[in-house]
C-alpha cells in the first residue's frame, strides 16, 4: 500500500511538471509569434474576452468611418461560462483600416491589449450587444438571407434563433433567455448548425443524440416553438457537423464520430444517404463546401488531418493536408479563392492552405516547416483554437477564437500570398 501511494505521488508530480513544461513552451512560442508579427502580418489586432467564445463568425455588415480612416465590422461571438454565471449570445464590433490607410507593420504594439499593424492605427474592440442565453453558446451562426436572424447551439437540446434587432443592448437583468423562436428535434445538446444560402429559411442542426434535424424557419409562421420537419438517422453516434451544399439547396454534407463522412439530398430518404464514405482513421469534427467548385469539399478530423474529396467519386480522398499536430476542429474554405482554406484545431495553430501550390518543389529546409501547400500558421493564440472566421468583406482578413479567451482579428502579410512579392528572408525572423 505504501509503495503504491508513493508511486500516485510521483505520477502526480510528473503530471504537475510535464504540464509546467507545456506551458514554459507555449509561452516560449507566443514570445516569439510576438517579436515576428511585424514581419508576418500585415494586420493584427488582439482583444481579451471576458469569458472564452466557442463560436465567432463575421457578420456582412460594414460602414465606412473615412474621418478616421477605417471600416466598423460586425462580429458574432458567444460566452462559455463557469460557476453559474450567466451566458450570451454577443454582437461585437471592430474597426478594421480602408485599403488607402498607409501600411506600416513596424507601429504593432507589443504592450497594448489590442494593436494593429497599420501606421498607428489602434484596431478598437467592442461588445454592442449581449443577449441572455440558456448556457453556454456551442454555435451561433446568421441566415444569410436575414443576417439580423442568428441560431444558436446551446448547452441543451434546442436551438434558438434570435432576432437582434428585436433585442436590447443591455441584457434583462432576471437572466431569462427569451429567443424568437425554439426550435424543437433534438435530446442532446450538439455543435453543427448550417443555413441554406439558397433557400431561406432552412436550418440544419446535428447533436449527440445521433441525429441531423431540418427546420423551416420560413414556413413556421409566427410560433413560438417549431418542429422539426424532417430527422434524419444514419450515424452511428455524434454528429459533430453539418453543412448544406453551396450550388445545390437540396444536397447537404455531415460527419461524426463513427468517422463517416454522408451526403444526404433532402427529397429523398431521411434514413438512408445517398453517399457514405469511411472519411478518416478517427472521429470527423468538420465539413466544408467549396463555394466556387461544386464537387469539392473538406473535412477536418481528429486524426489530425483535412481530407479534400471529389463529390463525383468519394471512394478515397482526393488528397490529406497533413501539418496539424491535435485533432483539427474547424474548416473553412476563403470566400475569395477557390483554392485556400483554413483549418484550426486543439494544437493551438490555425493553418492558411493553398491548394494551387500542391506538388510544388521545395528546400530541405522548407520541406522542414509543412507541405507546399501549407501557406501560413496563424500561432497567435496560446490555447485550443474553437472556431475562426473568413471576413467576407475584406480578402485574407481572418477572426479567430480560442479557450484562453482572446480573439484575433489578422490578415498575413501580402508578400506571403502573392507570388510575385518578394518573401521575408529568413534570417529576418527569429
Amino acid at each position: 500500500m505504501a509503495d503504491e501511494v508513493v508511486m500516485g505521488d510521483r505520477e502526480g508530480k510528473g503530471e504537475a511538471e510535464q504540464e509546467g513544461y507545456d506551458e514554459k513552451i507555449i509561452n516560449e512560442e507566443y514570445k516569439i509569434w510576438k517579436k515576428n508579427t511585424a514581419l508576418l502580418y500585415d494586420l493584427v489586432i488582439t482583444h481579451a474576452l471576458e469569458w472564452p467564445s466557442l463560436t465567432i463568425q463575421w457578420l456582412p455588415e460594414k460602414r465606412e468611418d473615412k474621418e478616421n480612416d477605417c471600416s466598423v465590422q460586425k462580429i458574432i461571438l458567444g460566452t462559455h461560462t463557469s460557476d453559474g454565471e450567466q451566458n450570451y449570445l454577443m454582437v461585437g464590433s471592430v474597426r478594421l483600416p480602408l485599403d488607402e490607410t498607409p501600411v506600416d507593420p513596424r507601429k504593432y504594439d507589443e504592450s497594448r491589449g489590442e494593436a494593429g499593424g497599420y501606421s498607428g492605427f489602434s484596431g478598437r474592440v467592442e461588445i454592442q450587444q449581449r443577449i441572455n442565453h440558456d448556457g453556454e453558446v456551442n454555435r451561433a451562426r446568421f441566415m444569410p438571407q436575414q443576417p439580423n436572424l442568428i441560431a444558436t447551439k446551446t448547452a441543451g437540446p434546442d436551438v434558438l434563433v434570435f432576432d437582434v434587432s428585436k433585442h436590447s443592448s443591455l441584457p434583462s437583468s432576471d437572466g431569462v433567455c427569451s429567443p424568437q423562436i425554439r426550435l424543437k428535434g433534438h435530446t442532446k445538446e450538439g455543435y453543427g448548425l448550417s443555413w441554406n444560402h439558397l433557400t431561406e429559411g432552412h436550418l440544419l442542426s446535428v447533436s449527440d443524440d445521433s441525429t441531423i434535424c431540418l427546420w423551416d424557419i420560413a414556413g413556421g409562421g409566427q410560433k413560438a416553438t417549431l418542429d422539426a420537419t424532417t430527422t434524419f438517422r444514419h450515424h452511428r453516434g455524434v454528429v459533430e457537423d453539418v453543412a448544406w451544399h453551396l450550388h445545390h439547396d437540396c444536397y447537404f454534407g455531415s460527419v461524426g464520430d463513427d468517422k463517416q463522412l454522408l451526403i444526404w439530398d433532402t427529397r429523398a430518404d431521411a434514413k438512408k444517404p445517398n453517399f457514405a464514405v469511411e472519411a478518416h482513421a478517427a472521429e470527423v469534427n468538420a465539413i466544408s463546401f467549396n463555394p466556387y467548385n461544386e464537387f469539392l469539399l473538406a473535412t477536418g478530423s481528429a486524426d489530425k488531418t483535412v481530407a479534400l474529396w471529389d463529390l463525383r467519386c468519394l471512394k478515397a480522398s482526393l488528397h490529406s493536408l497533413e501539418a496539424h499536430n491535435d485533432e483539427v476542429f474547424q474548416v473553412q474554405w476563403s470566400p475569395f479563392s477557390e483554392t485556400v482554406l483554413g483549418s484550426c484545431g486543439a494544437d493551438r495553430r490555425l493553418h492558411i492552405w493553398d491548394l494551387s501550390r500542391i506538388g510544388e518543389q521545395q528546400t530541405p529546409e522548407d520541406a522542414e516547416d509543412g507541405p507546399p501547400e501549407l501557406l501560413f500558421v496563424h500561432g497567435g493564440h496560446t490555447a485550443k483554437v474553437s472556431d475562426f472566421s473568413w471576413n467576407g468583406n475584406e480578402p485574407w482578413v481572418v477572426a479567430s477564437v480560442a479557450e484562453d479567451n482572446v480573439l484575433q482579428f489578422w490578415q498575413m502579410a501580402e508578400n506571403i500570398y502573392k507570388d510575385d512579392v518578394d518573401d521575408v528572408p529568413d534570417e529576418e525572423l527569429e
